[in-house]
């Protein structure tokens, strides 16, 4: 799949584009060049310093999505790109909207715009469960990005293929509940955990699935889709309980664009989604890429199955982590 192939990154010093890295290296030991390609330079240094990542194959490439200019001298002789940069926190969003719309939103635009002039084959856009019915900022621009690489693909006149990767909380990835917990948990900032409701629920994936999602898909592309791995949900106050049972809890009540549980499909996209087992693909309908083609494609791979009207993919109504499993996880 990736043999022979050169890869790109955005966000590449992230815990995902670092877990994407290794993962590469480990089962694709023919892959031409993999690059590295975001803003912070002590990232970049740091991370080029870790042994895993001292390969000739690995290179770094300082620049920022929201520079095109940039992004076309980065995406020289690239067949793959990966596109995980982004502004997520959702707090911040909040109060500094401009700059997540310049990143998540033009910055997305800039992705699709190089990858065109520069004739890459692929280009796969890391997606969250907050861009679904949105009621944050930071959800509002990944949706509008996700609804801009969908578009591209009519855009491209179908010489670079769209997709993306849909997921939720990628368990103990930076910023995450579950390393915030475990600070507070070992530095005694506070007896309590700071907890919004006892019935909040979220999506969770490990960095490992997250990457064989995007393998999946790279593999899998026809152009158009969005990729949905199924996981399981966990309660957050289960979390609290698993990582420190003695602790009490302060219930602080919805932040700013806080949302009680979280969604990966809604109701109105269940016509256009297939489930093909162990993952769920919401398919495009644009003008060149036709949804019933798509589909066509996928059941000659697969079992599919189509969702009914009412389906939606929701982090209340799901499989649940229990105490036990949790703490084998944390």
């Amino acid at each position: 799949m990736l043999n022979k192939k050169s890869i790109l990154i955005t966000g590449g010093t992230g815990s995902f584009g670092k877990q994407f890295c290794k993962m590469i290296l480990k089962k694709f030991p023919k892959i031409k060049k993999i690059v590295i390609f975001s803003r912070d330079e002590l990232k970049q240094f740091n991370m080029s310093n870790e042994e895993e990542f001292k390969h000739s194959k690995v290179r770094f490439f300082l620049g920022d999505v929201r520079d095109k200019d940039r992004l076309k001298r980065a995406f020289n002789d690239i067949d793959i790109v990966v596109h995980a940069a982004a502004l997520k926190q959702v707090p911040t969003a909040e109060y500094n909207p401009t700059e997540f719309i310049n990143t998540n939103v033009i910055g997305a635009q800039n992705i699709i715009e190089a990858a065109i002039d520069l004739k890459v084959k692929q280009v796969i856009a890391l997606s969250t469960d907050k861009a679904v019915a949105p009621i944050n900022l930071y959800g509002a621009t990944k949706l509008c990005s996700d609804k801009l690489f969908i578009a591209a693909n009519d855009y491209a006149g179908g010489k670079v293929k769209f997709s993306i990767v849909r997921y939720g909380n990628v368990i103990s990835s930076r910023g995450s509940v579950i390393p915030k917990f475990k600070e507070i948990d070992k530095s005694n900032i506070s007896n309590r955990f700071p907890l919004t409701s006892y019935e909040m629920t979220r999506f969770l994936i490990s960095l490992e699935d997250g990457v064989k999602t995007v393998f999946f898909a790279i593999n899998n592309q026809v152009g158009g889709e969005i990729y949905i791995p199924k996981m399981p949900s966990c309660k957050i106050v289960d979390l609290c309980k698993v990582i420190n049972s003695a602790r009490k809890i302060q219930i602080v009540g919805l932040r700013p664009g806080e949302k009680m549980h979280e969604e990966l499909i809604q109701n109105h996209d269940s016509p256009d989604t297939i489930d093909i087992g162990k993952y769920y693909i919401i398919l495009a309908n644009n003008r060149l890429i036709n949804k019933k083609r798509i589909k066509h494609y996928f059941k000659k791979k697969f079992k599919i199955k189509n969702m009914n009207e009412e389906f939606s993919y929701n982090s209340k109504i799901n499989k649940f982590l229990n105490l036990k499993k949790l703490k084998t996880i944390i």
